[in-house]
C-alpha cells in the first residue's frame, strides 16, 4: 500500500476521502472539530505539493435524500479558517456541474464535494456512482480510517477507477499504531475491554485471546461473564444467550495461559438515574432489583495491578455508565492508570475516547484512534475494505 507521500501530486486533481462527520449543535455550529483537524496533515501535504485538492465526506445519515441539516456547507467556513485559504463547495458530489467545477481547478485550490450520502448509491457501493467519483480524480487518497471498514463507493469502489492511489497520513498513522500494538507488540500486552454487550465484541475478544498476555473485562459486558460463573448480578444487563459462550471463553483463556480479570465489586444502583441510591458491593452481593453500573474501588485496584507491568495497552470500551458522574469513577480511575503507565497505550471507539477526554488525560495517551467500528474490525483480525482497495492488486 502506497502512502500519499509516494504519489506525484503536482498539478493533479487529488480526491481525498476524509471524515468530516462532525457533531453539530441545534444552531448548526460545530461542537467538536477533531475529525477535521486530524485530516489537516494530509490536506496541507497535498496543497504544499501543488495538488488540486478535492475533498469528499459524508455527514449524518440522510438515507439518500438531500437533507440540508446534513449539508457540508456547514463546515466550509471552519475548514477554510483551518487551511488558511478559500474553500469552494460543489453543488453535489457527482454530476456535470461538479465535474465542470473540478476540471477548472488550478493548483492549490480546494473544492469540497457535497455530502456523499445524499446519494444512496454511496452506501450501496454502486459501480456507476463510483465511476463518476473516479472521473473527478487523477489521484485518489483515503484518509478516512473511521469509515474504512465500510465497502462504500467513496471508500472502495472509486479506487478501482484511479490508478494512482494511496493512504493519507492519518490512515497510515492509524494502521502503524495498530500494528505496533497488536501485530508487533512490546510485551506484556494487556487488552482492556468494556462496553455494553459481549455480542458486539465477541469476535474481537476471541481474536485478541491469541495475542494478549492479559485481558481485563469491565462494563456491562462483564455481567454476562459473572453470571456464567453462577453469581447473581441482580437486574444488571446480561446476555443470557451467551452464558455458555462466556464459560467457553474463560476456559479457552485458561488453556492459553492468558490471565483474565473480571470485576470483584461494583457500584450498584436502584435505578439508572443520576440521583439513584448507590451502594458499593461485591459482585455477588448486588441487591435484588438493583444493577451494577460501574466497577467499584476494589476492582480499580485489581485492574491497576494488572496494568502495572504492561508495555502495551489496547483499550476499547468504558468500565461503566461514565456519562453520568455517579457511575464514572471507575472509568476515570482506569483512564488515569493507563495515562500514568509507561506502556504504549491506544484507545479506540467513541465511548473510550470520550471517557479519556472527560478524564483530562487525552494528552497522556499514546494514540487515540479515530475509528470505532474500523478499530474493532482490526481487533477481530479482519482486514479493512478501504485499506485493501488501495493495494496494487486492485483493478484500475
Amino acid at each position: 500500500m502506497k502512502s500519499v507521500r509516494d504519489l506525484s501530486l503536482a498539478g493533479k486533481r487529488v480526491l481525498v476521502r476524509v471524515d468530516f462527520n462532525v457533531p453539530m449543535d441545534d444552531q448548526g455550529q460545530i461542537t467538536d472539530d477533531i475529525r477535521i483537524r486530524m485530516a489537516m496533515p494530509t490536506i496541507q501535504y497535498v496543497l504544499e505539493q501543488g495538488g488540486k485538492l478535492i475533498l469528499c465526506s459524508h455527514m449524518g445519515r440522510p438515507k439518500g435524500q438531500r437533507v440540508e441539516k446534513y449539508s457540508l456547507a456547514l463546515v466550509v467556513d471552519h475548514l477554510a479558517g483551518l487551511i488558511g485559504r478559500p474553500v469552494r463547495l460543489a453543488p453535489d458530489c457527482v454530476g456535470p456541474e461538479t465535474e465542470s467545477m473540478v476540471m477548472d481547478m488550478a493548483s492549490g485550490e480546494v473544492v469540497l464535494l457535497e455530502n456523499l450520502r445524499f446519494h444512496e448509491q454511496e452506501t450501496g457501493n454502486d459501480p456507476e456512482f463510483a465511476a463518476q467519483l473516479g472521473r473527478l480524480a487523477e489521484v485518489y487518497v483515503n484518509d478516512a480510517f473511521a469509515v474504512s471498514h465500510r465497502a462504500h463507493a467513496s471508500v472502495v469502489g472509486v479506487a478501482a477507477h484511479v490508478a494512482d492511489r494511496g493512504a493519507g497520513l492519518l490512515l497510515q498513522t492509524e494502521i502503524d499504531f495498530f500494528n505496533k500494538a497488536i501485530t508487533r507488540p512490546v510485551r506484556p500486552l494487556v487488552a482492556l475491554v468494556g462496553g455494553a454487550k459481549v455480542s458486539s465484541k465477541l469476535g474481537a475478544l476471541q481474536n485478541m485471546l491469541d495475542r494478549v498476555d492479559k485481558m481485563i473485562i469491565g462494563g456491562a459486558m462483564a455481567n454476562t461473564f459473572l453470571k456464567s460463573l453462577g453469581l447473581d448480578v441482580g437486574a444488571s444487563k446480561v446476555e443470557d444467550d451467551l452464558l455458555d459462550t462466556a464459560r467457553e471463553f474463560m476456559a479457552a483463556a485458561q488453556a492459553k495461559g492468558v490471565k483474565l480479570y473480571l470485576p470483584v465489586d461494583v457500584i450498584a444502583a436502584d435505578r439508572f438515574s443520576p440521583d439513584a441510591v448507590l451502594k458499593n458491593v461485591a459482585c455477588q452481593d448486588i441487591p435484588e432489583g438493583w444493577m451494577g453500573l460501574d466497577i467499584g474501588p476494589a476492582s480499580v485496584i485489581y485492574f491497576k495491578e494488572a496494568l502495572a507491568d504492561a508495555r502495551t495497552i489496547v483499550w476499547n470500551g468504558p468500565m461503566g455508565a461514565f456519562e453520568m458522574d455517579a457511575f464514572a469513577r471507575g472509568t476515570m480511575a482506569l483512564c488515569r492508570a493507563v495515562a500514568e503507565s509507561h506502556a504504549l497505550s491506544i484507545t479506540g471507539g467513541g465511548d473510550s475516547n470520550a471517557a479519556v477526554k472527560k478524564s483530562g488525560e487525552a494528552d497522556n495517551i499514546s494514540y487515540m484512534s479515530t475509528g470505532g467500528g474500523a478499530f474493532l474490525q482490526l481487533m477481530e483480525g479482519k482486514s479493512l475494505p478501504g485499506v485493501d482497495s488501495l493495494s496494487d492488486g486492485g483493478e484500475a
